[in-house]
């Protein structure tokens, strides 16, 4: 029986992986606020689940200036896309589920 991915499988990351990949399109990416409004979860605790996502490769993190303006923009990266699907599969292969 495979194993779940322990990086994906903590709650917080698990939706985060979720939004960004039903969210982006490959190469695409959306800022740091944006991903925090639609998950409801502190800049704090974002951005140390976000670090444990882009150590393991899964997400990329790209800091830049619009204008004046600091923006963070964060991608799902093709690995990282793999590696969500194959836990989604897995996932629904332990409780008996379909993948699609």
């Amino acid at each position: 029986m495979d194993q779940l991915d322990p990086v994906i499988h903590a709650p917080a990351r698990l939706r985060i992986m979720t939004t960004l990949d039903e969210s982006l399109a490959d190469d695409d990416s959306m800022t740091f606020p944006r991903l925090r409004e639609l998950l409801d979860m502190t800049a704090g605790n974002l951005t140390t689940h976000l670090a444990k996502l882009e150590a393991a490769g899964y997400v990329g993190i790209e800091k830049a200036f619009e204008g004046r303006k600091p923006v963070t923009r964060i991608s799902l990266t093709l690995e990282g896309r793999a590696a969500f699907r194959t836990y989604r599969t897995t996932l629904l292969d332990l409780i008996g589920g379909t993948s699609s």
